[in-house]
């Protein structure tokens, strides 16, 4: 079979991690941005291929910052044959933009808070949602070939219209971030000590705010070219954050247990990212923060033929400890409970039925 070939427009955290993941699947990957050491460290790293853009790639990937989309997908549709797509997560105003049929807009729901190649994996993507947003001109052959780069890197693929895409991607993308960099700025300019202030933050502050450690200079061109969506639910936030005040300043125990109730179930019943027909169990485990727990309890999981589906770190602010959640198989969920008790940890299961 001929090898099949794809172009990188953009040396960063994604467009590595494309370079990565197709190059173990075979394909030659060509990779180039404004930055010249970035491309010469992808060749260096192996990330890549070769420099450049070749002409007759079967898909050409536009990982730039949002704002660039446009203008270099307008500068590449006259110099390749082939799929063009992006990675950008709005889609309404680029694909309004660029009415031609070889471009399908794109958005893999993907990341991490490293920057650059360095952040680049080879599986990223595997499990992940990545969006297709083709418009009304875009030709099926174009959609099915960059469907088809979608299924190597191991994503899930969904159709969606780009108007619908900015909506819902604002609700679980856009404010999250912006809820997450305020909440981390109400801490960090509290008029006590905020040192001693942030030191005290658990496991629960911590995840919240995790994504305000990612890179902000991505963020303006998001903000503005997808704000009427962002801005609808900011408010529609700041009315549920109003409606919870009031509950706490009435001492509203019905109005906040319900509310409270609400979000619990609504986040049992995310989506956990896997296919499985088996029923799920959350272990928590109190360990100590120190070298070596994480391997002894996978260790354990192993040795006794026990997947984990999924696991979480949740620091404590009291002492040198945290809490390992897993997710487990129904059936394994006693047996590991019981071996976990005979090493020393403390440990709690629960359904997540």
């Amino acid at each position: 079979m001929k090898q099949r070939r794809a172009n990188i427009v953009g040396a960063g955290l994604i467009g590595g991690s494309i370079s990565l993941g197709l190059k173990k699947a075979g394909w030659k990957t060509y990779i180039s941005d404004i930055d010249a050491a970035s491309c010469a460290q992808a060749i260096e790293q192996n990330i890549a291929d070769e420099i450049g853009v070749e002409p007759k790639a079967d898909v050409t990937v536009v990982a730039t910052p949002v704002g660039q989309v446009v203008d270099v997908v307008r500068e590449l549709l006259p110099h390749v044959t082939g799929a063009i797509t992006d990675v950008g997560s709005t889609k309404a105003d680029i694909c309004s933009a660029i009415a031609d049929p070889r471009f399908v807009g794109g958005h893999p729901m993907a990341g991490s808070e490293q920057d650059g190649l360095d952040g680049a994996r080879l599986d990223m993507f595997a499990g992940a949602t990545w969006v297709l947003t083709p418009s009304e001109v875009t030709d099926e052959a174009a959609v099915m070939a960059v469907r088809s780069m979608v299924t190597v890197l191991d994503a899930d693929m969904m159709m969606l219209p780009p108007l619908i895409h900015d909506r819902l991607v604002a609700k679980v993308s856009h404010v999250p971030h912006l809820a997450s960099a305020a909440l981390m700025n109400l801490a960090d300019n509290s008029s006590v000590d905020h040192h001693v202030l942030l030191q005290l933050a658990a496991g629960g502050f911590r995840d919240m705010t995790r994504i305000a450690a990612g890179r902000p200079t991505i963020w303006p061109d998001i903000c503005f070219s997808n704000r009427t969506a962002i801005v609808a639910s900011l408010n529609q936030l700041i009315e549920s954050l109003t409606d919870v005040r009031e509950s706490v300043q009435q001492g509203d125990r019905d109005g906040l247990m319900t509310l409270l109730e609400q979000a619990r179930k609504a986040r049992l019943n995310l989506p956990i990212g896997f296919d499985t027909a088996n029923s799920l169990v959350e272990i928590s485990i109190l360990i100590s923060d120190k070298p070596g727990q994480i391997a002894i309890v996978s260790n354990l999981a192993a040795e006794n033929n026990i997947n984990i589906y999924d696991l979480e770190i949740s620091h404590s602010s009291e002492g040198q400890r945290g809490v390992m959640v897993l997710l487990v198989d129904d059936a394994d969920g006693a047996q590991f409970e019981e071996l976990l008790a005979a090493d020393g940890y403390s440990c709690r299961i629960r359904s997540l039925d």
